[in-house]
């Protein structure tokens, strides 16, 4: 399975309604499973309870039912447990007013707690273990200053207890992984059935701690009927690869042509080209002004080079021998290092109109596309494009600080403004397409943190579209193999320093590495 599902808080409850209204699953049986899987993973981190302090935090909604009910399992297995519950009892009803019913009719000790008694209720209190059911998913905007005062007081006592976060950290966005003001740290999470997608935001593991997803009982039917619309890549994205030949030849393996290099802007399309060649191209161009395509080759060989026109600036037309070249490719990197001059604007334009195959738009490119709106919508579905933020941020017409805030939906946006696929690269890339779900990567690693890195993705993207491997499937595995490059560095490279061109070398290595450990069928 490539893709597993990472459903918004909403979806998530709508898997719950359909659960119990189609499937005729009692709330109260899921409720109970959640608690039952949030023991086990307990038990398995922490060893036996008995004769343990343990705190269980517990609020108004389903996730305070949660809490309720593994307190309830907590006390029948010898823990010293206190359920703490921001709500007088006869306040909670429902599925979360019967489980509570059911922690009472076997005494488990409880006792109200609010912002007002808070202090003087656990100031003698230092707990072995945490439970947090405050919130869950049911965090929206900005955390009231009620609740505020009981987490800070939770991550005081969680200095020195392990805390166990039930589905979501309190005070966590279930969707955006975003904490207004703050939230609970957590040593673990147990996420039910799946993890929300504001869990696979990168800015979320000092909340989170590990992470453990656990099943609850929704039919796969439901998840059949109605998918979430964001999912996560798994290792089993690689299985995209393009299978080896042995009558594999240097024709047959992919000719990828790359548009691209300005004056002090030569190591681009280098950085591109080498991308392309460590991720299995068989022949790998670069078109570029003439005057620039030895400063491009840097003296690698293997680098095929195609001059246009006579000087270090771009021609304003497509001469004859890039329209060759083109239609012999099998796909094209347009854009690293080409600069934002008049001049490459309308070549720009002129080579967009061309019958051309799958393409990469990568930097200088997007620049252009956001410059010049009409020729977006002229783009194919077999098209990628590669913004990072400051480069969504032109082509959306928002600030960096709005794309960042919703990253999801940023990605969608410029989705469904053209036919192909887009990357919006950083920290736990988006890629998404239109009518498609919107795919997060797992990966968050700084050795990718450095200039050129998109250039060498670009190149890799190049590669993969030249395999007529469609599209958002190439842009996923472009993706993933890149994150396990920058994985790979890591070992070299622990605090980081690595060079970009090292991101290119490290790829076959690393695919291989990864290859090789997984255990065989």
């Amino acid at each position: 399975m490539a893709y597993i599902p990472l459903p918004t808080p909403a979806e998530m409850n709508s898997w719950d309604t359909q659960a119990i209204t189609t499937f005729g699953i009692r709330e109260e049986i899921l409720m109970e499973n959640a608690s039952r899987e949030a023991l086990h993973v307990l038990l398995d981190l922490t060893g036996s309870v008995a004769g343990k302090r343990i705190l269980a935090f517990m609020g108004s909604g389903n996730n305070g039912g949660d809490a309720a009910a593994i307190a309830r399992h907590l006390h029948t297995l010898g823990a010293n447990v206190l359920l703490l519950h921001t709500k007088q009892v006869r306040k909670y009803t429902k599925t979360t007013g019967y489980h509570f019913k059911l922690a009472r009719n076997i005494d488990t000790p409880h006792a109200l707690l609010t912002p007002q008694n808070a202090a003087r209720l656990l100031q003698h209190e230092q707990p072995d273990i945490i439970i947090d059911g405050l919130l869950g998913t049911g965090m929206r905007g900005t955390l009231s200053s009620d609740k505020s005062v009981l987490i800070n007081q939770l991550n005081a006592l969680g200095e020195k207890a392990f805390v166990l976060a039930l589905d979501i950290p309190s005070g966590l966005h279930g969707r955006l992984g975003t904490v207004d003001p703050i939230a609970v740290k957590a040593d673990a999470t147990v996420t039910f059935e799946a993890a929300k997608c504001g869990l696979a935001m990168p800015e979320t593991k000092q909340w989170v701690g590990d992470l453990y997803v656990r099943p609850i009982g929704i039919p796969a039917q439901v998840r059949t009927f109605h998918p979430a619309s964001n999912v996560g890549m798994t290792d089993s994205v690689l299985s995209f690869r393009r299978p080896l030949s042995e009558t594999m030849h240097k024709g047959s393996a992919g000719k990828v042509l790359i548009i691209g290099g300005s004056k002090g802007l030569t190591g681009a399309p280098h950085l591109s080209a080498l991308g392309a060649m460590r991720s299995g191209a068989g022949y790998t161009t670069v078109a570029s002004p003439a005057l620039l395509t030895q400063e491009i080759k840097a003296g690698q060989p293997e680098i095929l080079t195609l001059a246009i026109g006579t000087s270090d600036e771009w021609s304003t037309h497509v001469p004859d021998a890039v329209k060759k070249a083109i239609e012999g490719a099998d796909s094209l990197i347009i854009g690293p290092g080409m600069g934002r001059s008049t001049n490459a604007a309308h070549f720009l334009k002129e080579l967009i109109a061309l019958d051309r195959p799958p393409s990469v738009f990568d930097a200088d490119a997007l620049y252009h596309l956001a410059e010049h709106e009409n020729l977006l919508q002229s783009l194919s579905d077999r098209d990628i494009l590669t913004p990072h933020p400051g480069e969504m941020a032109r082509l959306c017409q928002k600030s960096i600080t709005e794309i960042q805030a919703d990253r999801l939906t940023s990605a969608r946006l410029l989705a469904d403004s053209f036919a192909g696929a887009v990357i919006l690269k950083g920290a736990a890339s988006c890629i998404v397409q239109r009518g498609k779900p919107t795919v997060i990567s797992p990966f968050c690693t700084p050795t990718l943190a450095v200039a050129g890195s998109g250039d060498v993705l670009s190149g890799i993207l190049g590669t993969h579209l030249s395999h007529d491997i469609p599209t958002l499937e190439a842009a996923c595995l472009g993706v993933y193999e890149h994150g396990l490059a920058g994985e790979f560095l890591e070992k070299q490279f622990p605090h980081r320093g690595n060079l970009p061109q090292e991101i290119a070398h490290a790829l076959p290595k690393a695919v291989r590495e990864y290859l090789c450990s997984q255990p065989s069928t």
